[in-house]
């Protein structure tokens, strides 16, 4: 079994058959699935669906691009959020200089916020990361005693280098389906640098839908198509990646169940 690690149920596109979705994991081979909020609208969805679905857990957070709109009564919110038991991590947070949607000194503090409150609640951080390789690292030195309970960057994409880097934070990395696009060149030099005991899988559903389904929505079903292409890219079993990717998510997510 597989678990999907970082997806977005609470998504529009989910609304007519949610359940539909979720109650086929297990027939897929799916375990469990991470739904991941976004802001405080979607943190609360996140929750509620997460405490319907047995299978489901979840993460809140504010993710950069809505950094703007960050407020004190959503650091409390998600405080109070974290008391539930279905909530695993704070997520997903992060910088995101591609987009810039919102300015970059207030990414860089709502980011940092969200660190410590992950820190105050033993939580691990899920992060997002795009474009911003040199500020991420000199935010996680400088608060890298913060870090204790763990974090992942999530649809990792960068360097080989960088991701070394990012190992003395004794950093998880997950994967998605865009590691089976054409252009995804890289993936062949990063992949195999990471340590087996540091590699998660996931979908980022209903996004980055992982060929041959690109195009279509994506769902947590799919995170098998991701482990199939790194097995290759690895030259490995995906059977032996399922079993190492599970444990590492129960090392990492450790109020899963």
């Amino acid at each position: 079994m597989l678990i999907d690690t970082h997806c977005h149920l609470d998504d529009e596109r989910f609304g007519d058959d949610r359940s539909e979705v979720i109650s086929s994991l297990e027939k897929n081979g799916i375990s469990r699935a991470i739904t991941i909020g976004c802001d405080r609208e979607t943190s609360l969805k996140c929750v509620s669906i997460a405490d319907e679905y047995e299978n489901i857990f979840c993460a809140v957070g504010t993710h950069p691009h809505y950094a703007d709109g960050f407020t004190d009564d959503d650091l409390d919110l998600y405080a109070s959020l974290s008391k539930d038991e279905k909530v695993v991590a704070i997520g997903e947070i992060g910088l995101d200089y591609f987009y810039d949607f919102s300015p970059r000194e207030k990414q860089k503090e709502v980011f940092v916020r969200q660190l410590h409150l992950a820190s105050s609640l033993s939580l691990p951080v899920i992060i997002h990361l795009r474009d911003a390789y040199e500020d991420m690292t000199s935010l996680l030195d400088e608060h890298r005693s913060l870090l204790g309970n763990g974090l992942v960057f999530h649809c990792y994409s960068g360097s080989k280098e960088t991701a070394s880097i990012y190992r003395k934070y004794d950093a998880y990395f997950s994967f998605g389906g865009a590691i089976t696009f054409k252009n995804a060149k890289a993936i062949y030099e990063v992949l195999p640098s990471i340590p087996l005991d540091r590699i998660l899988f996931e979908t980022d559903s209903p996004y980055l839908t992982p060929v041959p389904y690109r195009g279509q929505r994506n769902e947590p079903k799919y995170t098998n198509l991701v482990v199939d292409k790194a097995a290759e890219i690895l030259h490995t079993d995906a059977e032996k990646l399922k079993e190492i990717s599970t444990k590492n998510a129960f090392e990492l997510f450790k109020k899963l169940k």
